[in-house]
């Protein structure tokens, strides 16, 4: 009788399994950066992240130019600080941007079709030339305009010339990712998707290999006139090419109502949003990235400390919150976040390293971790590695279990 019931189980439950591993796939096993800079198209050139590098480290030296310094500017016990402080320096010099994007949006405004087709051309060249040279980030791409019907045609102009120049250029690689803004349907997602394929058969690129981002900032992303979220659709309607959900701080307060003053990545309704977000992109694959803070560290000494202890509590409040990545918006924005991401990471590691031991090799942590805590442990310690607050070195030290053992309590397929 057993087997005949389980059987009759495994028959009524086929296509639920089937659908259940389809729509959540887990973990994609690659890389999340830990922000996302944005640059205007009529700014960015070749030189761009060799600039942002030398600003941020201008800021870092003139503002908080040793661990001391850099513990009173932000507030921190010094020993935190100069647990840190080399590791950013190092980090500036070494991967000052983890994730770029080129902005045809808000951040470049309405332009004549002419010039927005001269700049999509020119900033894809400065890209091309950035990739062949080795000094593009590790993630890289352009933010063009939404879908709405005003802008929809120079949104996908845009993208069809700068995606030709780059592919022309040679400078598409896994890399490449576009955000596409201001999304307010279903059919939307729908339509870039056809937009994304019609590219790649026009400019010879691999078909499937565009990905993009969803831009989550206005209510219809988040709550449809029929009272449900739209955004598990939109990943799915994405047919594997949504790689994220990035959080639009302004445009999504301001639609609905919030006054500027207020406006913030941790006011309510912000919160609100990104818990639909991370709800909707859970068990997909599918990155969530918060948005950023318009106050920027700039002026004198006493406005750049403010603004950086600004910036180091929003990063810390999103990273203990699950959200692993955020926007920055000018250089100096730089040491702050890399200062907080690393503070986080270090001040958890002997913690977690100790309950991963246990965990592994059936010892006493003081904790009772589960397998799904385990995995979050361990995923913990990668996105650390991946960042450069923890070096590898230091992992059999601090663990005894190497990479992919570590990956595979994580529950990723494979590192890359």
């Amino acid at each position: 009788m057993e087997d005949a019931l389980l059987a009759e189980l495994d028959r009524r439950l086929a296509e639920a399994d089937a659908e259940l591993a389809a729509l959540y796939p887990g973990d994609r096993g690659v890389r999340q950066p830990v922000h996302t800079v944005y640059v205007p198209a009529d700014k960015f050139h070749a030189g761009t992240v060799s600039e942002w590098a030398a600003e941020a480290r201008a800021a870092l030296a003139r503002h908080g130019g040793s661990p001391a310094e850099l513990a009173e500017a932000l507030e921190l016990p010094p020993e935190l600080a100069g647990e840190v402080y080399e590791r950013v320096r190092a980090k500036l010099e070494r991967e000052p941007i983890e994730d770029l994007r080129i902005d045809f949006e808000d951040g470049y405004g309405t332009r004549p079709d002419d010039q927005e087709d001269a700049a999509a051309v020119d900033a894809a060249r400065a890209l091309a030339e950035l990739v062949k040279t080795a000094e593009a980030p590790p993630y890289y791409g352009l933010r063009i305009k939404s879908l709405e019907a005003p802008s929809r045609r120079r949104g996908v102009r845009s993208l069809d010339l700068f995606v030709g120049e780059l592919a022309g250029a040679g400078g598409l690689t896994d890399g490449f990712v576009i955000t596409l803004a201001k999304v307010t349907s279903v059919e939307q997602i729908e339509a870039m998707v056809i937009v994304l394929g019609s590219i790649e058969e026009a400019h010879g690129v691999p078909a499937g290999s565009l990905k993009f981002e969803i831009q989550v900032e206005t209510p219809q992303a988040i709550l449809g006139a029929d009272g449900t979220t739209p955004l598990g659709r939109m990943i799915q309607a994405g047919a594997g090419r949504v790689t994220g959900l990035h959080y639009g701080t302004y445009d999504y307060s301001a639609s609905l109502g919030v006054a500027a003053a207020y406006q913030s990545m941790e006011h309510p309704v912000a919160d609100h949003a990104k818990d639909v977000m991370q709800l909707a992109a859970a068990g997909t694959g599918v990155f969530v990235c918060d948005g950023s803070t318009n106050v920027l560290p700039v002026g004198d000494r006493s406005a750049v400390h403010a603004a950086w202890r600004l910036h180091l509590r929003l990063v810390r409040r999103s990273l203990a919150r699950g959200i692993y990545q955020g926007w920055d918006m000018h250089p100096a924005q730089l040491p702050s976040r890399y200062v907080a991401t690393y503070l986080f990471y270090r001040e958890g590691l002997t913690s977690a390293a100790a309950r991963l031991r246990a965990y592994v090799d059936g010892g006493d942590s003081g904790y009772l971790d589960e397998p799904a805590t385990a995995a979050a442990l361990a995923g913990y310690v990668l996105r650390a590695l991946d960042c450069g607050a923890l070096d590898p070195a230091e992992l059999d030290d601090l663990i005894g279990i190497d990479t992919p053992t570590l990956a595979k309590l994580a529950r990723r397929p494979h590192r890359s």
